[in-house]
């Protein structure tokens, strides 16, 4: 699992800069822009470089739990916070053509990555076992 963050959250920064390049060459750097929709390009834009982070961050520090608890925990955390960029990029391109500014995949995925880090860290809090 160790490797497996580090590499998808260089895939996920890799992704980062592509929208990023997305925004400059396809919308002129947002400059004409309305302002709900260049605020939603940002923020997803931003929320695509903080779930590739996480990864990155998870995969610096990554120890497999040992016991069926904890590393059940690990694991549903980690399947939730790979989900997240998925939507978050999924969010990016469809979020700001949403009427009235509706980011209901942008929520999904800020929940997401907000309870796969909980289960992250409540896999780590509490009695240690010896081989934890």
């Amino acid at each position: 699992m160790k490797r497996f963050h580090l590499i998808f959250g260089l895939t996920v920064l890799v992704v980062f800069l592509l929208t990023g390049q997305y925004m400059d060459r396809f919308h002129y750097h947002l400059m004409y822009m309305a302002d709900g929709p260049r605020m939603l390009y940002r923020t997803r834009h931003i929320f695509i470089l903080m779930s590739g982070l996480v990864h990155v961050g998870i995969g610096t520090y990554f120890i497999s739990r040992r016991t069926r608890i904890r590393h059940a925990l690990q694991t549903t955390g980690s399947i939730l916070i790979t989900a997240a960029p998925v939507i978050f990029t999924i969010a990016f391109f469809y979020e700001p053509h949403f009427e009235e500014l509706h980011t209901p995949l942008s929520l999904a995925g800020t929940i997401t990555i907000s309870v796969g880090t909980l289960l992250h860290l409540f896999s780590g809090i509490g009695k240690r076992d010896e081989n934890d």
